[in-house]
């Protein structure tokens, strides 16, 4: 008897059904009411004292593995039902999945960078931690100067020479420094300025800044570029250029567009001028050429600037500048675009 225990227990260890109908019929002839178990234990009491324990040991060893048998062929088999089920079905429908949105800046930065590629501008980028050289003193702002106080800076406390960018006109000076004229880039990314957060404003933003030098520009030259821009990306031919002073450019304007007094939001928007300032631009400063190698002599050039913040604000009529970097999903998939 004690052999024959054995010899199932060696059956159950070896037994590897392949369906639920043969698990099962596997189940009942060991562990079922009838089954091979019930007769072992119904034996037990013909067994010799001196066998009991050993006869005890073997039908429980039998049991006990028949149980793991069974439960480890039914997970078995469940999982590979589950894999088909996911996986083998291909004419089954699909999983919908959310597809995402660029965020609004993005999308104004690429459209942006689209219209002056077309002109052949080219895309550069430097740096957000930068040196006092490049974000100010190349650029005609030597230490003191006053102008200095119209840009709040962030400023690395342990290298008051080392600073965060105010301007990506910093970008320009590398590229300058390391590329001999003609040259014609534009230079979008992030800039910080210790400002009061508001509705309006933000310690960090987005700019684009252009650049273009070489021989014989003009402020012709200037004027027609920005139209171009203005048609491109706001389908508004009509600007205007006044006055005004950066430390960079000479002579310095700023640029708005006609928006127009259509509707209600045109009004607030202008303010009732149906003006709307965009950018500002001027003929690069002979001494910022000069600081980056460039005979002046020879050379001249001009840039232009804009926010991109700003323009996304007005093209989606967005209220507050915060929404920008809060990352609210129901305001970021508001979004789309192809760019």
């Amino acid at each position: 008897m004690l052999e024959n225990i054995k010899k199932q227990i060696a059956e159950v260890e070896s037994f590897n059904g392949k369906s639920i109908e043969e698990i099962e019929q596997f189940r009942i002839k060991y562990l079922g009411k009838k089954g091979l178990l019930n007769d072992f234990f119904a034996e037990f009491k013909n067994v010799a004292n001196d066998q009991k324990k050993e006869f005890g040991q073997a039908v429980n060893k039998l049991k006990t593995t028949a149980e793991a048998k069974v439960n480890s062929l039914k997970e078995t088999l469940q999982n590979a039902e589950d894999s088909q089920g996911i996986y083998g079905d291909l004419s089954r429908p699909g999983d919908p999945i959310t597809l995402g949105s660029r965020h609004p800046i993005s999308i104004v930065k690429n459209r942006i960078i689209e219209v002056f590629s077309k002109i052949g501008f080219n895309v550069s980028e430097g740096p957000e931690i930068e040196d006092d050289w490049h974000n100010f003193t190349a650029l005609n702002l030597p230490a003191h100067h006053p102008a200095r106080d119209m840009q709040d800076t962030f400023f690395i406390q342990t290298d008051p020479d080392v600073l965060l960018r105010t301007h990506t006109s910093s970008v320009q000076v590398r590229y300058m420094e390391n590329n001999k004229p003609p040259i014609r880039t534009i230079s979008p990314g992030r800039v910080y300025r210790n400002e009061a957060i508001s509705a309006r404003s933000h310690c960090f933003f987005h700019q684009v800044e252009g650049l273009y030098v070489d021989k014989g520009v003009s402020f012709a030259d200037l004027k027609q570029t920005l139209q171009y821009f203005t048609t491109e990306m706001f389908g508004k031919s009509k600007i205007r250029l006044r006055p005004s002073y950066f430390p960079f450019t000479e002579p310095s304007a700023e640029v708005d567009v006609y928006w127009g007094l259509e509707t209600e939001t045109d009004y607030k928007m202008t303010k009732g001028t149906g003006w709307l300032e965009i950018m500002g631009c001027g003929m690069v400063d002979p001494n910022v050429l000069t600081n980056c190698g460039i005979n002046a002599e020879e050379y001249s050039g001009f840039a232009f600037g804009m926010g991109i913040d700003r323009i996304a604000l007005l093209l989606n009529q967005i209220p507050d500048i915060r929404m920008f970097s809060e990352n609210d999903v129901r305001f970021l998939e508001q979004f789309k675009s192809s760019f």
